[in-house]
């Protein structure tokens, strides 16, 4: 079917004002129902973690919302039209994400009954090491939120007309009212909302694509002619792009990096009346995510089928491939006033979701670790206000990023990448505690400083040097039937992308750029993770393991059982002297140790002595049959 495209911008009709200004207004107005509802709350676990009593579907919506931001939204689908459909194969990752957080992470952090995960990391290491995740997590995600806002607002600028600073200003304003005026039940019932909403909008796309193009089986036959179906690659090269194992292996790293231990999922498990609503909402957040995977997927094959035979990347009709989605949407719609304005709300759903969720865990992870830290004695309501104005801090400062962001140029694809690069060291920093009892402060801080090296050294040096076509091998992509307006399609328009790239002579690389700095982007948390984990190790015992006695069973994940199951002799050398006996025991009935009868906790270092008596006993409020909380002033009276 030959496509008649003109490289002119189709703008928002009035109807597409008003359902893109419905989506903001219902998000602010579901800040101000929970701010009239819980006005006589006043706890700052009411506020950050909604009191503990949450349940797992409107959890599960929000995690699958905040998981998929509007770069994924706009960048998937961008990503099928031109490598093909093996992004599917992120269902391998994202299901092992998800065990791996319900089974190893959730529950350490759960029943510590901690409510920033860097709490954690001062119970096992040392309040230095907490010091330095803490800064860490703080900059890198108001970067991250910053350039979440910006991208796709730009994105959607150039291609449809829609106004920049508006929507950039517009998405600030209202994260920053409906979070600081509902706290967590507003920031996760509105992510429930804007889930319906992404997928509403992908659905739209999905349908009505498919009729203007034939049909299913039309579409899949044009994606199969294109090579766009070759989903399965088994080669182990570390390189290439995208393989089976960088997807599967790869994958796996850079999310959990990001999902299992990162602040504004566990924040969200862990405001769960129970253990098994949090573990309940993760598992049915995968199914939220294979939903919304699987959209992308067919919307890229679509939008293929749609312009199989012109290519307005190519033709110079959009200017960047994160464009794609916008354009063909706005192609696909033109006659159907509203429509477009679904879609942008679509996008812009996952926008809000992201953000809402990153300023709620910014002033979480800022009031638990550094304002209690400081100023001692907090009242209940002093403390939920000072969580209120760090939520508008920290949306003022995401906007103003957002605003940084449109100086950064090229940097800003670099700036995307610093969540996974971040992820892996993090991943490694809590796998340190959680997996390895003999790992000693020093290591912990040494490990994950060194993690942070490798990976920044790794994607920094991809950024400046990308790697040659052939690694990333793009797809055939014809412009042959474009006709510009008034104009017919000259010969030039006509050569395939990969016939340009191949005629191209290919510059001299060094053997680092053609090796490490090629490494696949999916690597990346890999590098770090795998760094933190040796050096960790290392520094540990040239230091000293950690004696078992110093470590409290409750921050230990008995994973070493598997192995060790058939001998108590090697099961305790496996945890360093930790009383694993005594908690797998309690843990088998209720969940959650009853009494750790250990004199030696007396015998811990001076920086880890602290509120050492509290461990012993579960949380005030904490129901040992059912493992759940029904004390909503759990945070003011569990900490350890």
């Amino acid at each position: 079917m030959s496509k008649f495209l003109a490289p002119k911008m189709i703008t928002f009709s009035a109807w597409d004002y008003v359902v893109f200004a419905g989506l903001f207004l219902i998000s602010a107005g579901i800040g101000v129902f929970f701010a009239i509802k819980e006005r006589k709350k006043t706890t700052s676990a009411d506020f950050l973690v909604g009191g503990k009593q949450m349940t797992c579907v409107p959890v599960a919506l929000s995690l699958t919302a905040s998981f998929m931001s509007a770069v994924t939204i706009l960048g998937a689908p961008s990503e099928v039209y031109r490598f093909g459909a093996s992004f599917v194969m992120f269902f391998i990752a994202y299901t092992f994400v998800v065990v791996f957080s319900a089974e190893l992470f959730v529950p350490v952090f759960y029943r510590s009954g901690i409510t920033s995960t860097y709490e954690y990391l001062e119970f096992r290491f040392s309040r230095p090491v907490r010091y330095v995740a803490t800064i860490m997590y703080i900059l890198q995600t108001i970067l991250y939120t910053g350039v979440v806002v910006y991208a796709p607002a730009l994105a959607l600028n150039q291609v449809t007309g829609f106004n920049l600073w508006g929507s950039v200003f517009a998405t600030g304003i209202v994260c920053t009212f409906y979070c600081t005026l509902g706290g967590l039940k507003a920031v996760v019932w509105t992510d429930a909302f804007q889930m319906v909403v992404m997928v509403v909008g992908f659905l739209s796309v999905l349908v009505e694509g498919t009729i203007q193009n034939g049909g299913p089986s039309e579409v899949w036959k044009i994606a199969r002619n294109g090579s766009r179906l070759d989903i399965v690659d088994f080669d182990v090269d570390p390189l290439r792009r995208h393989t089976f194992w960088t997807i599967a292996v790869g994958g796996t790293f850079t999310w959990l990096g990001i999902y299992g231990v990162n602040q504004s999922t566990i924040q969200r498990c862990i405001s769960c009346k129970s253990e098994k609503h949090a573990k309940l909402a993760l598992y049915l957040n995968l199914i939220g995510l294979w939903v919304i995977l699987v959209c992308a997927v067919f919307s890229g094959l679509i939008m293929y089928a749609h312009f199989q035979g012109c290519d307005p990347w190519t033709a110079g009709f959009i200017s960047a491939p994160d464009q794609m989605m916008p354009y063909f949407v706005m192609n696909l719609f033109e006659k159907m006033p509203g429509l477009p304005g679904l879609f942008v709300a679509c996008a812009f759903s996952g926008t809000l979701s992201t953000v809402a969720a990153s300023i709620n865990a910014l002033a979480t992870v800022t009031y638990e670790d550094i304002v209690k830290n400081l100023f001692h004695n907090i009242s209940d309501r002093k403390g939920t206000w000072i969580s209120k104005g760090l939520c508008v801090l920290f949306g003022a400062l995401c906007t103003v990023m957002a605003v940084v962001a449109s100086f950064m140029g090229g940097v800003v694809q670099a700036a995307l990448s610093i969540h996974g690069m971040c992820g892996g060291p993090m991943l490694g920093l809590f796998s340190l505690g959680i997996l390895f009892p003999w790992t000693n402060w020093k290591g912990a801080l040494g490990g994950v400083l060194t993690g942070f090296v490798m990976s920044f050294w790794v994607a920094i040096g991809a950024f400046i040097y990308p790697a040659p076509a052939i690694k990333t091998l793009p797809l055939l992509l014809r412009t042959d039937q474009c006709i510009l307006l008034n104009v017919t399609a000259n010969s030039t328009m006509s050569t395939p992308l990969l016939t340009t790239l191949s005629a191209t002579t290919a510059p001299e690389r060094s053997v680092l750029e053609d090796n490490w700095y090629s490494l696949s982007y999916l690597y990346y948390s890999a590098v770090g993770y795998i760094s933190c984990l040796i050096v960790g190790l290392l520094i540990s015992f040239i230091t000293g393991p950690e004696r078992g006695k110093n470590i409290r069973p409750l921050l230990i994940r008995p994973v070493c059982n598997l192995v060790c199951f058939w001998s108590e002799k090697y099961k305790k050398k496996c945890w360093c002297g930790v009383p694993h006996d005594e908690i797998d025991e309690e843990l088998d009935h209720n969940g959650l140790k009853k009494d750790i009868s250990m004199t030696s906790l007396t015998d811990q270092p001076e920086e880890q002595a602290y509120d050492k008596d509290s461990i012993r006993k579960p949380p005030p409020g904490y129901n040992e049959e059912e493992k759940s909380y029904t004390n909503t002033s759990v945070d003011k009276e569990c900490r350890m």
